[in-house]
């Protein structure tokens, strides 16, 4: 690189030994030189011309006082993609070598079966190798499936940014690398890790063109089994991925007779909710509650969406809906009357629990002076922030034609006090006695 005056007079050069190096983004260079240098191509060589205002002061120039335009002759020799995967500067993918293709549009960004090389080293002064495939598995590489939880979070996140035969230097922090995942015998606990990853090719998750009807429901018990699968191992986001895949290809499914439509039709009920099992476990109710209402609109008496949705209610606090569900689903279905009076037994103790912090929460509230109400409220407040809990554990409450996908193993996961009472106001000043006051 060199730089030149207007007037052609070389104001510096760069052209001898070692290439210069910066990095993007760090102001080590003229802002104009690097919005210049942004486009052009590996071995390009170019005139970039910068003007007075994106003259920027930097190492480079140090000084610009008095130059009002410099002509830059740049050959890029080598350049290395640093991609910031989070964007808070944790999980770091360095380009080593470049792969065949256009990114993003032949990277593995959908699920696909992968095939890499990869060398796991501890971020320590040593470098510790703790795992390298052509060393360790008699030089196979490792094949995976995307999107099915089978390696750590960030060296799946980081595989799909890459094309076939790049290598990438990925540093990774531990909550996305072993933390959450099966931990090798030489990783220790709450470590950052490298790996050196190298893709070989990958192939693409089949789609369903030319697929007869039984082959097209053959392959969504595969998917649906592989998404059960990820709910018990607690990857709600996962699973439910595996879902919402199944559920977009099925706009494209045409059944050709009746029983056909009626399998069609109850898988994609089974898959609504499922989905609506794993927003209930991710603690979104209010879409829990959106999925189950896809199946009752074509069957408003179907009796798992009722329970499903039922127990999406009492999570978000919305007791008379929940009963509302429950007491529906016991006299629509007879079969289903066991489980209905287990809901509502839950229900009524998750209603007594509730009145019962909150007679906690305001005792005395209304004993006080005026002036001593707001710092009362905000005492009590504080402690309810500070995570005060109470388990009831497993519901254990299942329909026999769920048993096949045990979806509800365990509480959706609780909501305060303040939450559970917002939805339900009447219910909170029946509990403080003021629907007892009289107005004289």
């Amino acid at each position: 690189i060199s730089g030149k005056s207007a007037a052609g007079k070389l104001i510096f050069s760069h052209s001898q030994g070692e290439p210069y190096f910066f990095t993007f983004g760090k102001s080590e260079i003229p802002k104009g030189l690097e919005m210049g240098i942004g486009t052009m191509s590996r071995g390009e060589k170019a005139v970039i011309y910068v003007t007075k205002e994106y003259l920027t002061q930097c190492p480079l120039i140090p000084s610009v006082e008095g130059i009002t335009e410099i002509h830059f002759e740049v050959e890029l020799v080598h350049f290395v993609q640093v991609r910031d995967v989070l964007g808070d500067g944790r999980l770091i993918k360095r380009r080593v070598r470049d792969g065949r293709g256009e990114f993003p549009m032949d990277c593995p960004l959908q699920d696909s079966l992968l095939h890499v090389h990869y060398k796991g080293m501890l971020l320590n002064e040593e470098k510790t190798v703790f795992y390298d495939t052509r060393a360790d598995d008699n030089g196979q590489p490792l094949e995976f499936r995307s999107g099915e939880g089978l390696v750590p979070e960030g060296f799946e996140m980081c595989t799909r940014l890459m094309l076939p035969g790049e290598i990438a230097l990925v540093t990774c922090p531990p909550d996305y690398a072993y933390d959450k995942f099966p931990r090798p015998a030489k990783v220790p606990e709450g470590v950052y890790i490298q790996w050196e990853i190298e893709l070989l090719d990958y192939e693409k998750q089949k789609d369903w063109t030319g697929f007869n009807f039984r082959e097209i429901m053959d392959d969504v018990e595969k998917i649906k089994g592989t998404g059960n699968r990820l709910f018990k191992e607690g990857k709600y986001e996962l699973a439910k991925a595996k879902y919402e895949h199944v559920l977009r290809e099925f706009n494209h499914v045409n059944p050709q007779d009746d029983d056909e439509g009626k399998e069609f039709s109850d898988t994609r009920n089974l898959l609504h909710l499922n989905m609506a099992a794993c927003w209930l476990k991710m603690g979104e109710f209010r879409k829990s509650i959106e999925a189950c209402n896809k199946v009752l609109e074509a069957n408003p008496a179907h009796a798992k969406a009722l329970y499903r949705r039922g127990m999406a209610y009492m999570a978000g606090g919305d007791f008379e809906e929940a009963r509302a569900d429950f007491n529906k689903m016991m006299t629509s279905d007879k079969q289903s009357e066991a489980p209905a009076k287990a809901a509502l037994l839950k229900l009524k103790k998750e209603e007594q629990e509730t009145h019962r912090r909150a007679r906690q929460q305001f005792k005395g509230l209304f004993d006080k002076k005026p002036g001593e109400i707001a710092e009362a409220g905000e005492e009590d407040l504080g402690e309810e922030l500070s995570g005060e809990s109470h388990d009831t554990g497993g519901d254990g409450v299942v329909l026999d034609e769920d048993k096949e996908h045990l979806l509800e193993g365990t509480d959706p996961p609780r909501l305060g006090i303040w939450s559970r009472l917002w939805p339900s106001g009447r219910r909170l000043i029946t509990t403080l006695g003021l629907d007892r006051c009289t107005i004289l």
